[in-house]
Formats: structure tokens, sequence, C-alpha cells
């Protein structure tokens, strides 16, 4: 063997090629082959011999080419093989790669088919011979000629065609990668590439996952070529089925209980990380690449987001060119997704039309949880996300830097979603990731520092989870923390609450965290802010609640988790609660110097004292003592003065300026509480304590109780005057004996308040005692008459009346008290209450003021008004009583015995059920059912109250305001009573959200409110509109409200007659609450829906437009042309009806102002959506040419035909100035006033040339459309005469006549004319 090889070597050598080819010819094929696999196998001489054989084998000769491809098809499978060395291969495959060139067009056309049969049957799993394809090809293309089958291919064609061949085969998993790979080297066409990419994205699902990563490395090399955009959209649609798969089989898993697992998730989030690093790296490498990824992603509506795409955005985003545009467009689309959902929900027709929405915030989170997986490139752009997120759509400040929201509420507006999204990934990332919690905790903290001017709310509220998830780990950066502390005293106040808050349980478990805390809040004691020493007072007293001393009573109303579940060392445990005793008396006395500053500090103190009290119950001697010291200096000891209280004391003058310098009615109601809870405290560990502390308590319980009571009974006897404060005292603020006069005021009311309510609580029912509340409060009452004349007789009453005293549990027992508790023993004390109207009136106002409070501000003042579930639990007994006095006394009843001009006690209760239902929806929405549930009034839902779901509870109640409502509506007119009506339909409307629209409880309401609606003929334009606005807000989540528009606009023109006053509009009423005197705010509010609908159908437009652009890009088709789209159907419908609607409002004599405007306005959106629909349909027809949809046509002949005309008609009625004078005469005067305001109105207006032009433009399109689609849509339109400049030849000739013949004989002619100006219409037809 070895000779043979010798040989041919040696001849190959030699000058004479006839001899070496004659050698060659005497050699049979299989020896030849033999020859050249043992050279290969022993690696010696292999490229040597190929050469010789090659020179032995001149191409030119048929016997020398069947040769070399005898060579080429032994060598291809030799190298495939596996069988030789590396560099042998190579050497091999370079050698016949040099050679391929000289190969004539049969040849290579041969060897291409080896190659083509040897992948479809799997034959290239090492892929070492592939590089040599390309080459062939490349040949093959230059090639001229090719016999193919029984005619002749160029090269070209036949290399077309054995690419073809080949990606529609079957390829081999093992090879994808090599073919890929091969590809990259072979010249190919767009189409090619394109077929090629797709077979390739195909073969993912058949490859294990471990080699995705390297296939797409492949793959994004070989798109350098072109079809970028479809390997991006392949790679994410590949990674988007494989998460719902492996999500699919964890959910079925854990139902079943079994692990099913075809997709292990950590193998899955590794590829996934690796893929993404891939794509990013050739994004850096291929800018082109990047701009095509960002432009896919924008233009896919169709497709929304996945957890691995918004991964791979947040990646790309670490490229600095692309950094702001993923941003931006991440927020476009988190706040686009929540607007859309919020539009679905909203719109029971959007809703069948259309799929829910993707939940983009879900997919987010998912991002973080998959982050975990080693994803250090995507854990960067997420807390930049989140950061973004928060800063952008966080809550804004209002006019004077007042927050705009209220606490606690909520999120509902996709920005408030937005925001509490961002603050869900930042907390999420600092839980799973250790390197970024310093930057996340910095970041935070470096904006409650900053962002003086904007509330904080979102962020403190982030750090307090933050705080409650992980306190261990945040002692890890307490460094940050204290730093922070340092700018306490410069933050605003209610930045430093939140903070101290939401850091108090790190300061249980870090002596050096409270220590600094401690340091900074004495030196904010002494500051020359008013605000940093009110943050001073705030952080001492939320210390004194929290570092409780040993013998304290564990209080049931401690209302904040102080501690996490992983706090795992408590330093101030039992052991140590000598110190925490010391600490607290430190502060105490820290506190004491706040009680000679301003009335602002001194308030924070007596309203914070009791509070610690509660926690704290062992301070209760200093804190008993602090404020009877306080209480002496403005207490007048000596029995028989009057007033028992010094005034002077309470103020200070500064120049000519007086202000307040002690809040006694706060000192004084703080000390009654302490004092209250303390007895309390005493009665159940009466045992416990020494007779020394026993004495001591027991004497400043007897000298406070002295004082009280002394005060109470010279408080009683004490007149006005006493005060200074009679009738002829002055009270205006312009003054400073006035301001005086005021504070006084305000002052000994506080004082008669907190008298009231202690005196009925220490009174324990008895008739005396609730005698000298009765009376308290009779001075109570006179003063506050006198403080409302005076103020209302000056131009600006200086202030509403001073918020109550009372406290909101007192305020809940009181009202029980007097409407509900009918125990015999309490009958006769109660009665003395019950004799004053007044002081019903008095106490059900109060619990309207709280409720106020709590509505606005998420607490109210008084102990207990911080604590939400406290609050929560006064709330539903107060609304208990308020509920059983309205459904048990109705107000005719109590109306008919009474002549007073003040409200009646029945609607003032209907008042605060409104504001309390309305605050519980607010501030209370998870516990709504629970709401309901205590609200028991009848005993009717007894038992059933926990089997009871909410839309059951709900309509129980639903149904009690419908009977008082209904019992209002069939009485007669005399006796309707307009607020409480209007009352009841803001409970019905407020109550019906809560209601689920598919029950047949919302069937019920809605069914119940069009009834209503159709019988209730009162002249009322407030009432009507409030239950029409119910309707309307009922029924669009019921069906799409079109039709009862209709109905509503054939009513509005019937009522107000037609804007011809020779047509007489056909009588009919579908509803009896439109009539003349409400038809004009039915108008607005008819308008308004309309309104609604338009923006519903543009938004749909907009959805369909999007869709058929991203059909158009991925090549899909839209539906058969027999068969209309739904939600194209759903648009036509729409509009058809308000169409014809609007025809009937265009026709009707509508009163000059707002309903003219509105009405122009709403005509104008209605062409403009118009013109939108025919945009899309020309954008339709040019991807899709097929005759237009028969409603489309119906459509326009509508809007040409009937609507058209009569708006041109309606804006000569508005020119003319014809709406001011409307069916009724006025007098002239009048009718000049008015003529002249809707001039002035006309010339400001820009409604009429916008309609105008809407017109136009819509028709203008309509012309595009025709010619688009080959159909006349223009036969229904008529030329417009409406322009800026026309001559109104009837108008004219009426000056003309007038000019000529000045004689009084002849106006009437001249009457005649001018009526005549405008063109005549037919008659409605019915």
């Amino acid at each position: 063997m070895k000779a043979a090889i010798d040989k041919i070597l040696t001849l190959s050598e030699g000058d004479g090629i006839k001899e070496l080819e004659n050698h060659l010819a005497s050699l049979p094929e299989d020896q030849l082959t033999a020859l050249i696999t043992n050279a290969a196998l022993k690696g010696k001489d292999s490229a040597s011999l190929i050469k010789a054989i090659f020179r032995g084998s001149p191409v030119s000769s048929s016997d020398g080419a069947s040769r070399r491809l005898c060579v080429y098809k032994h060598c291809i499978p030799l190298c495939e093989s596996g069988d030789l060395q590396t560099e042998v291969a190579s050497d091999i495959i370079g050698l016949l790669m040099l050679e391929t060139h000289t190969l004539p067009g049969p040849t290579l056309a041969a060897l291409a088919s080896l190659f083509v049969d040897a992948i479809k049957v799997g034959e290239m799993g090492n892929g070492k011979s592939l590089e040599l394809f390309p080459t062939i090809l490349t040949a093959l293309a230059a090639t001229e000629a090719i016999a193919y089958g029984k005619g002749e291919l160029s090269g070209d064609e036949y290399k077309k065609q054995l690419i073809n061949s080949l990606c529609a085969s079957r390829w081999d998993p093992q090879c994808v990668i090599h073919l890929t790979t091969m590809f990259r080297d072979v010249p190919l066409s767009p189409e090619e590439l394109q077929f090629l990419i797709e077979k390739v994205l195909r073969m993912f699902l058949k490859l294990d996952l471990q080699e995705i990563p390297p296939l797409i490395y492949q793959l994004l090399l070989l798109c350098a070529k072109g079809c970028k955009k479809l390997v991006l959209e392949g790679i994410i649609e590949y990674f988007r089925e494989q998460d719902l798969r492996q999500k699919k089989e964890q959910k079925e898993g854990e139902c079943m209980d079994v692990e099913v697992q075809t997709i292990p998730q950590d193998q899955l989030r590794h590829v996934e990380g690796t893929a993404i690093l891939h794509v990013v790296f050739a994004i850096r490498l291929d800018h082109e690449l990047g701009r095509e990824f960002l432009k896919s992603l924008k233009v896919s509506q169709g497709q929304p987001l996945c957890p691995f795409s918004i991964a791979l955005l947040l990646s790309v985003a670490r490229v600095q060119r692309y950094e702001e545009q993923v941003f931006e467009f991440l927020k476009g689309a988190i706040t686009k997704n929540f607007k859309d959902e919020q539009v679905l929900h909203g719109s029971k027709l959007l809703q069948d039309l259309l799929p829910p929405c993707h939940n983009i915030s879900q997919m987010i989170l998912d991002t973080v949880k998959n982050s975990v997986f080693g994803w250090d490139h995507v854990t960067q752009s997420l807390v930049q996300l989140g950061f973004i997120l928060m800063d952008s759509f966080g809550p804004k400040a209002g006019p004077f830097g007042k927050t705009t929201e209220a606490p606690n509420t909520a999120a509902k507006t996709p920005s408030q979603l937005a925001c509490r999204l961002g603050g869900q990934v930042l907390l999420e990332s600092f839980k799973m990731h250790e390197p970024i919690r310093g930057e996340i905790l910095e970041q935070v903290l470096n904006r409650l520092v900053t962002k003086t001017a904007s509330p904080v709310t979102h962020f403190i509220e982030l750090l307090s989870n933050i705080v409650m998830s992980a306190p261990m780990i945040l002692l890890e950066s307490s460094s940050k923390v204290t730093e922070t502390f340092d700018q306490l005293s410069f933050l605003p106040l209610s930045t430093v609450q939140g903070l101290l808050k939401a850091v108090q349980p790190l300061l249980k478990v870090s002596m050096s965290l409270k220590d600094a805390l401690i340091l900074v809040l004495r030196k904010a004691m002494f500051s020359s802010q008013l605000d940093g020493r009110k943050s001073a007072v705030a952080g001492f007293l939320l210390l004194l609640k929290n570092f409780r001393v040993l013998g304290s009573l564990a209080s049931s109303q401690c209302s904040q988790a102080l501690t996490s579940s992983q706090v795992q060392a408590d330093v101030h445990s039992r052991y140590n609660s000598a110190a925490n005793e010391a600490f607290c008396l430190e502060i105490l006395s820290s506190l004491r110097r706040c009680l000679g500053q301003q009335a602002d500090v001194r308030l924070m103190l007596y309203e914070g004292f009791h509070d610690v009290l509660r926690r704290n119950s062992q301070l209760a001697s200093s804190i008993m003592h602090t404020l009877l010291s306080q209480l002496r200096r403005y207490y007048e000891p000596e029995q028989d003065l009057l007033p028992p209280v010094k005034l002077e004391s309470c103020i200070s003058a500064q120049g000519d300026q007086v202000f307040l310098q002690e809040p006694l009615a706060h000192l004084l109601s703080c000390t009654i509480h302490c004092l209250l809870w303390h007895q309390s405290l005493c009665k159940t560990a009466r045992g416990g304590l020494d007779d020394e502390d026993e004495e001591d308590e027991e004497g400043f319980q007897d000298e406070l109780h002295s004082i009280l009571e002394s005060v109470t009974r010279r408080m009683i006897k004490s007149e006005l005057e006493d005060f200074e404060l009679d009738k002829s005292a002055e009270f205006s603020m312009t003054s400073s004996v006035g301001v005086k006069n005021s504070i006084y005021a305000v002052l000994v009311m506080g004082v008669y308040e907190v008298l009231i309510e202690f005196n009925f609580i220490v009174g324990n029912y008895s008739k005396n005692r609730f005698g000298e509340v009765l009376e308290l409060f009779n001075r109570y009452q006179k003063l506050a008459e006198i403080l409302r004349e005076k103020s209302g007789k000056g131009r600006t009453p200086h202030s509403k009346t001073p918020r109550s005293l009372l406290s909101l549990g007192f305020v809940s027992t009181l009202l029980t008290a007097l409407f509900r508790d009918s125990a015999q023993s309490h009958e006769e004390s109660l009665s003395v209450l019950r004799s004053s109207g007044e002081f019903m009136r008095y106490s059900v106002n109060v619990a309207l003021q709280k409720v106020q409070q709590l509505e606005e501000t998420g607490h109210t003042d008084g102990p207990e008004g911080q604590s939400p579930d406290k609050t929560f639990r006064h709330l539903c007994d107060i609304t208990s009583v308020l509920m059983w006095r309205y459904t048990n006394i109705p107000s005719s009843v109590e109306d008919a015995g009474k002549k007073e001009k003040s409200q009646s006690i029945s609607l003032l209760c209907l008042e605060g059920l409104l504001r309390i239902f309305s605050t519980v929806l607010q501030q209370y929405p998870s516990k709504v059912t629970n709401f309901l549930c205590s609200l028991d009034v009848s005993g009717e839902m007894e038992g059933e109250a926990d089997k009871a779901n909410l839309t059951e509870n709900t309509a129980f109640y639903i149904r009690q305001f419908q009977r008082a409502l209904f019992s209002q509506l069939t009485g007669s007119e005399e006796d309707f009573n307009s607020k409480e009506a209007q009352l009841l339909v803001s409970i019905l409307s407020l109550l019906s959200r809560l209601l689920e629209p598919s029950s047949q409880q919302f069937v019920q309401i809605i069914t119940w409110t069009v009834k209503i609606c159709k019988e209730t003929g009162f002249e009322d334009i407030s009432f009507s509109k409030g239950l029409l606005s119910l309707l309307f807000s009922l029924h669009v989540l019921y069906k799409s409200p079109v039709s009862v528009l209709w109905e509503l606009c054939q009513d509005i023109h019937s009522a107000l007659g037609d804007i011809d006053q020779d047509v007489e509009v056909e009588k009919q009423s579908h509803f009896a609450i439109v009539n003349t005197k409400t038809a004009a705010s039915t108008t607005l509010l008819v308008l308004s829906q309309v309104g609604r609908v338009l923006d519903e159908v543009d938004w749909l437009i907009a959805k369909k437009k999007g869709q058929s652009s991203s059909e158009m890009t991925t090549g899909g088709a839209t539906q058969s042309a027999g068969q209309q789209d739904p939600v194209e159907k759903a648009v036509t419908l729409q509009l058809g009806t308000l169409l014809t609607a609007l025809n009937e409002l265009v026709q009707t004599a509508l009163p000059a102002g707002a309903c003219i405007d509105t009405l122009l306005r709403e005509l104008s959106r209605t062409y403009g959506i118009l013109t939108t629909l025919i945009k899309y349909y020309i954008q339709v027809c040019a991807t899709h040419p097929g005759h237009l949809p028969a409603r489309l046509e119906k459509l326009v002949k509508l809007s040409g035909s009937h609507l058209t005309p009569q708006c041109y008609c309606f804006i000569t009625y508005v020119q003319s100035g014809e709406g001011t004078v409307g069916a009724h005469k006025k007098k002239k005067k009048e009718e000049e006033a008015v003529m002249a305001a809707s001039a002035k109105v006309l010339r400001q207006t820009k409604a009429i040339p916008n309609l105008v032009y809407n017109i136009e433009q819509y028709e203008k399109f309509l012309i595009l459309l025709s010619k688009k689609s080959k159909v006349n849509l223009m036969q229904y339109m008529k030329l417009s005469t409406s322009r800026d400049f026309r001559i109104n030849t009837a108008t004219l000739e009426a000056a003309l006549q007038e000019q000529q013949q000045q004689e009084s004989q002849q106006t009437e002619t001249s009457q005649v004319s001018e009526e005549s100006q405008a063109p005549k219409k037919k008659r409605r037809k019915q």
C-alpha cells in the first residue's frame, strides 16, 4: 500500500503528467479510494496524495473529471466519519475547496446533490465537510447551464432549486447548528434567506434547550445578510411559548401534587439569560439590529410583551444609545396597558368585542423573579425602571404644595397603578438581589430628602415595605439611614412622621440607630424652624409609644405591628426594661420643654399623649402630673370666681398681632381622655399597685376630678359677658380686638364640647348629669350662633365652624344612646337630651364633620383617630345608627311637626350615610363586605351575614334606599324633597358600583332606574341630572347606551321644539323625566355620553389600525370580504345610531350657550371620527382590495343625506341668533342683551369653522376611498353652502325693503322675508 502511494507521489513530482495520468487510469476506483483512506488515517501524505491525484486528473478529460468526482465523493464522508485527526480533515477539506472552482457543471451538480441527500438522511452530524458546501454552491451559481430533467437550468437557478429542496426537507436536529453556520458563507437572495431562517426557527422546538444559545448566536451572525426582524421575533416567540408551557406545567403540578416538568425552570432561565447576552452583544456590534428590534416592538401591537422580551429590552437599555428609547417605550407600554384595562373595564360593549388585556405588570414582576437566575445584566435596568415609574407617576403636588390624592386610597388611575408597579419592582428586586440593595436604599432616602416640594408618600411606603420585609439586611446599610436622620429638622413634618414610622422596627434592634436619632431630635428641639420643633415632638412621641416599660399592660389598641418576624434579636426585651424606663423619662423631660413653645407644638404633644399612655401605661404617673401642672396654670382655683379659666394667659401679642399661645380646649381634652383611660386601667389592675403608688395616683385623680367638676359647674354659671363675648363684641379678623375675641370664642366653644363629652361619660346615665350636658350645649349653641351671625355680616365669612373636639368614639356612643338605646333604666336620663332637637342635630352634624375629615385626610382628630381599625369600628357603629334612624323615622313625618328652617335630622342622617359609603369605598376597599354585614338594622340579615356575599349584601341595602326614593316619587310634586331625592340617587350610584355587572341584582337596578326615568315627570333639574347620570353609569356596564341616547334626543326635540318654527314636532315621550324645564340640562348630559361613545369608537378604530398595520408587516390576512369583522361591525352600528340621535338634536331649538357650543363640538368630533374610519378603510383597501362592507355605505349615506344638510341648517340657525329667543317671547331689552352676549360668543368661538372644516375633510377622504374601492360614495353628499363668505339673498332683500319703506305698516312683510331666510326642511319622519 505504501509503495503504491509512493509511486503516485514520485510520478507527481516528475515533469511528465502523461505517465501519472496513465498510472491513475490503470488503478480501479476502489483501490484509489483505499489509498486515500490509508494515507488519511495514518495522517501522512494525505494532502500530497490528493494533490497528485488531482494533477493526474485534468478536468478536460472525462476520465479525469469522473476521477475527481470519485475523490470528492470519497473524501466528504471520510472527513465526516470522525476517524481522522482534526488537522488532517481540515487539510483535506481545504484542498478540496481550492479545487472546487475547476470542476465542471455536472460534477458540481452531482456533488451538491450528494450533500443535500446526506443532510436529508442526517449523515452530517460532524459538520466538518459542510465547510465545502458553500464553495460548491458558489461555483455552481457561476456555471452557465446545467442539465436538469429534460431541459437545462442556469447555475443560479439550479442553486435556488437545491436550497429550496434542502429547506423543504427534514433536518437532523444534530446538524442544524452546522447548517446554519454553513449558510453564512452561501450567497443567498432575500427570498432564500427568509425561507432558510423560517426553517431554522421551526427547528428550535426540536432541539435540546442547551443547543438553543449557540444556534441563536449563529442565527444572529447569519442575519447580518438581512431578515433581522424575523430572527428577533422568532427568538422572542420561542421563549414566550417555552415560558407559557413551563408556567402551565408548574400550575398543573401544583394542582395534582405531581412534578410534571418537561422543561426544568432553572435550565430554561439560564438558557434565556445566555440568549439575551448573545442578542445584546450582536446589537452592540450591529446598530441596525438594535433599531430593527425597537421598531418591531413598537409596531407589533398584536403581539404583546412577555417576560423574556421585557428582560431583553432592559438588557438593551444598558447600551447607552438605546437607554432613553427603551425606557420611554416601556413607560408608554405600561401606561397604555393600564389605560386599555380601564377602558375595557368601563364598557360592556368593549368587553364583548375584545379579549381581556395582557397583564403587563405581572410580566414585569415575572421578569424580576426570573432575574434571580444570574441575570445580572437585567437587574440594574430593573432598578432604573422602578425609579422612573415612581418618579414619573407618583402623586403630584396640588396648589400651595398640598397633595392632591387622599392618603391610604387604593390605586385606581393608570398613573397610580404605574407608580405602584414601580414600587413592587423595587421591593422585589431588593429582596432578591444583594448587590443592588445599597443602591435602592440610597436612592429612596435621597428622594425623601431632596423632594421636599412634592409628596413622597409612595417612597415612604416603599421604605416601610423594605424595612418590614428585610430589617436585618437593612441594618447592614444603617449608616445611610443615620445620614438621613441628620436632615430631619429640614424636612416637611409629614415626611418626618412617615420616615420615622417606616424605620421604627429598626430602632428596636439597633442601639446606634436609636442613639443617632435621639441626638438629632434633641437638636431639632431647639431648631429655629417651627417644623423642625414639630418634627422633634413627633419623633419623641413615636419613641415613647414603642419602647415599653416593664409592667406596661399589653394594650389591645396597638394598631401597628411593631416588629417583623425576621427581627431575631430584640435588645430592648424584658431584662433591659429598666433602661427603657430611664430612656422614656428622659424623653418626657425633653418634651416638657415644648409646653413653653408655640401653640402648634403644644397641640402635637396633647394629641400624642393619649396614644403614648395606651401603649406605655407605666408612664401614666409622669404624663398625668405634666398635664395637671400645665392645667393649673390656666385654672382659676377660687371657686367663687367666674369664668373658671384664665383666657388671657392663653393668648400672646407681638406688636399689634394677637395669636393663640395655649390650645386650652385641647389640653383639657387630652387630660380628660388620659384620666378616663387611666381610671379604667386602674380598675382592671387594682391588685398590682403598691400602697404608695396607689395613694399618689388617687391623689392626682381626685384633684383632676374636682378641677373638672368645678370647671363644669362654673362654665354653666358663666354668661358670655364673663368671657367678654356678648352680642356686641367685635369678631372681625382685621382688628386685633376682633382676632382676640375670635380666639376666645373658639377656646370657650372647645371647652364646652370637651366638658360635654366628660360629663356624658362620667355621668353614667344620671339625669342631673345629662341636664348639665344640655346646659353646656345651650351655652355652646348660643356662642356658635353669635359667631355665625357676626361672620355672616362681613363680606367674606372668615372661617367655617371650628372643628369639633368630640372624639369619634364618643360621637359613636352618643348617637347610639340618642337614637337606639331602648334600655328602661336609661329612658328617663336620655329623654333630657332627646327633648332638644338642636342637640340631636348637633350630634349628627359632628358625625358628618368627622367623616368628612376622614375622607379628606385618612384619619380624624382626637384619641384613636390615627388607628384605622378603631376608626373603622366606630364608622360601622355610626352608620348602623344613622341607617336605623333614617329608615325608621322618615323625613316627611319629622318635617310635618316642625316649622324650623334648618335641615331635618333624617336628611342629615342621609347625608352622613352618603359620606360614609364614599369614605369606606375609598379608604377601606378590602373591608366593604365586613362593613355591610355590620350594619344590620332590621335584623333581616341576622344569621345570613357570614354566608351572604358582597353582591347580595349590597342589593339588600340598595332595596332599602330604592323604597325611600320611590315613596318620594309617588307623592305629589309639592311634597317632593329634591335634596333628599338627590342624596338617595347619589347613594344608589355609589352602592351600585359594588354589584357584579353580570349579576341578576345589577339587571334589577338597571330595570328599576329605567322605569323611574320613564315614569317620573317632576320638573327638578338637579334630581333629573342625578337620575340620568345613574342611568348612564349603569347602562354602559350592561350594554351600549346609544339606543337610550337616541330616545332621549327624540324627547328633547319634542320638548324644546324645532329650529324651524313652522314645523310641528310630533309629541312623544319615551322618558317622562325629559320636559321643557329639564331638557337643556339633559342635552348636556346626553352630549357628554355621546362624547364617551365617540371615545370608545375612536379607541376601537385605533386598535383595528394597529392590528392591520402589524398584519401588513407580518403578512397576515384579514377576514374574507363576505364576513365582516365584529369590531368593524360594532363601530359602524354605534356611529349609525349616534348619527340618528345627533340628527334629532341639530333640528332642536336649543337655548344659546353651553348646549349649542357642546353640540357643535361633539358634531365636529363625530365628523373627525368618521374621517378616521374612512382613513382606516383606505388602509384596508390598499392591502386587501375588495368591495366595502354594505354597512359602511349605509353609514356614509346616513351622514350625507341626513346629518350634513341638517348641520348646515343648524349653523344658519345659530348664526342668526334665533337660539337665544327660543320658543318663549322675551322683553325687548332682555332680548337685546342676550343677542349681544350671543354675538360675543360667536366672535370668540371656533366651533362653527371647525365643524365646517371637519365635514369637508370627511368628504375629501370619502373621494379618496371612492377611488380606491371603485364605489361611488360621493353620490350621497351634497355641496356645502355654509362657508365664511356667503350672501343670504332673503336677508339682503329684507334689508333693502326696510330701507325703502320706513312706514310701520310694512314691518310685517319684512318679518316674513326674514323668516324665509333658512331653507325649509321636511317634516320629521316618525
